[in-house]
């Protein structure tokens, strides 16, 4: 099985829906972690548009990526952000890296209509991190 670290800045949404996603979709074939290179809480807007997919959300919780600095069992890194492709970090092994860059919805966290933003992200994840693993 192949695991797989989702990066983000802080790992409050995308990273956080990318891991959910694959373990979900994917988990047949790989097992996915994310961490922020800052920590951060989980946005509740990208658990509700989990949810909507009927994704258990239950066990998510925001990690820094200090976390999995020392763990030598990683096969895969992906970006989902600049920031976090440019201070990724260096790790115990070599440890391939890929940068797919998502939008990020938490900007519109406060809107009525943030919901869609959210949404959107999620279809964005679903379109490039998905299929890019998907075609692996």
């Amino acid at each position: 099985m192949t695991k797989v670290l989702i990066l983000c800045t802080g790992n409050s949404c995308r990273s956080i829906m990318a891991e959910a996603l694959i373990n979900h979709l994917l988990g047949d074939r790989y097992l996915a972690y994310s961490a922020g290179v800052s920590h951060s809480t989980v946005n509740p807007w990208a658990i509700k548009v989990l949810e909507e997919m009927g994704i258990p959300t239950s066990d998510l919780r925001s990690k820094n990526v200090s976390e999995f600095l020392n763990r030598d069992y990683l096969d895969l890194v992906i970006t989902v952000c600049d920031h976090a492709k440019e201070s990724c970090p260096v790790f115990f092994k070599p440890i391939p890296r890929v940068h797919l860059g998502i939008a990020d919805p938490a900007p519109f966290s406060g809107r009525a209509d943030a919901v869609d933003f959210f949404r959107r992200t999620r279809d964005e994840i679903l379109a490039k991190v998905i299929t890019y693993l998907k075609e692996l």
